[in-house]
């Protein structure tokens, strides 16, 4: 596992094949970064399926109203929901959407992001300057790519637990 610098600002999740460590950006999506933590904390990440998952692209995740084992995984609607709290506005930055990279997920409107975000399985730069990058991956990226493919895959993959480092014992 990577050294963790920061543990108030470095999330595990963890999938079937192992823990994935990520480093949020504070100071590049301070909202962004805040949102994870928030809904980390709240466990409400716990057990959300990987909803579209695209070979040589990114892995989607973070539907919190429709893609979790308590209120039902419905392949239909997962993908279309967020949380309880509002959509955060866009976070734009030079970071560019790197492979292991952090991003919000979003429908047109770039200030619609809530819970949703995804993995860049490789450096997507088609996507720099319209999406908010605001965490990487520093161990474990061996582990994001074995998640299921789909859209949404049949069988789909799940955040098992997602939590705060500093939380962590």
């Amino acid at each position: 596992m990577a050294e963790i610098k920061d543990p108030e600002n470095t999330i595990i999740l963890t999938l079937k094949d192992g823990e994935v460590v990520i480093e949020l950006l504070k100071d590049v999506a301070p909202k962004h970064s805040e949102r994870m933590k928030q809904l980390a904390r709240d466990k409400a990440y716990d057990n959300v399926a990987f909803h579209r998952v695209i070979q040589g692209f990114m892995a989607q995740t973070g539907d919190v109203a429709n893609a979790n084992m308590e209120s039902g995984y419905n392949p239909g609607r997962a993908g279309t929901g967020g949380s309880k709290y509002p959509d955060l506005p866009a976070e734009f930055s030079k970071l560019p959407h790197d492979r292991g990279t952090i991003g919000a997920a979003r429908s047109q409107n770039p200030n619609s992001a809530n819970s949703q975000f995804f993995i860049n399985f490789n450096d997507n730069h088609f996507l720099n300057g319209q999406y908010t990058v605001y965490g990487r991956v520093i161990s474990g990226m061996d582990h994001v790519d074995k998640i299921a493919r789909g859209e949404p895959p049949a069988n789909p993959d799940r955040m098992i637990t997602v939590r705060v480092a500093a939380d962590v014992a």
